[in-house]
């Protein structure tokens, strides 16, 4: 397995986050050694927070029912004496003029139900992660950006919005995703209104890690190039 600690430090010296990347894994089965998640949360969005505080754990199904759409977009059924939490959530959304229902059919899924969904800061990843997350400001996430176009990691789909939660689909499809996030995400993770969110698939980390400091490096010199145009060429 990479040394996931040592990626995760090149992205602190190079980006200086302050949020820690998040890896995020889907399995049949609970890895060994890993804790399971005791609690409640509000979302399945509420684990991000908690792993990028610095906690490693895993979650079961019932520990993603409270939210009815990310339920949905983990492609996890709700059991029957909550199945209708998901109609009752979108009429609501739907009522205040928050969503519309024909844009539902379009929102991306998980292509099968995890049994366990595991959490953990980059570093500390026990396993392999399906797919890796940051929050940030966007000039930050323009360098992660540009690092994946490099290899060929492209943001083949616009820019995503409500729900948060969808990127985790949309890059294990194998995207560079950038979310502008949701409300309901920015409440229960504490986000600010100045960040973003970008995911991509776990196989292409350390490829995109590898171009930071082309790409940061490359930047410094396109700065530094504008700055004299502008003072060269501005007139107000």
């Amino acid at each position: 397995m990479p040394d996931y600690r040592n990626t995760e430090e090149q992205f602190r010296q190079a980006l200086n986050f302050e949020r820690r990347p998040v890896a995020i894994s889907f399995r049949q089965s609970a890895p060994a050694g890993v804790a399971k998640f005791s609690g409640s949360e509000p979302s399945g969005c509420s684990f991000w927070r908690l792993a990028a505080a610095g906690r490693t754990f895993y979650t079961v199904p019932g520990d993603h029912y409270n939210c009815a759409i990310g339920s949905y977009t983990h492609n996890l059924a709700l059991p029957d004496a909550r199945t209708s939490e998901l109609d009752q959530t979108l009429s609501f959304m739907t009522g205040i003029g928050y969503l519309k229902m024909e844009e539902v059919p379009a929102i991306p899924r998980l292509p099968r139900p995890p049994a366990v969904v595991i959490y953990a800061p980059l570093a500390d990843a026990p396993l392999d992660p399906d797919v890796v997350l940051f929050a940030g400001r966007p000039g930050k996430l323009m360098l992660l950006q540009e690092s994946a176009a490099r290899v060929g990691v492209s943001a083949g789909i616009p820019m995503l919005g409500r729900p948060t939660c969808i990127v985790l689909p949309a890059a294990l499809a194998g995207n560079f995703v950038v979310s502008s996030g949701c409300i309901g995400n920015r409440v229960y993770t504490g986000v600010g209104e100045d960040e973003l969110y970008v995911a991509f698939p776990g196989k292409e980390l350390e490829k995109i890690a590898g171009e930071l400091s082309t790409i940061i490096s490359a930047n410094a010199k396109l700065a530094e190039f504008h700055q004299g145009r502008r003072k060269q060429l501005a007139t107000e």
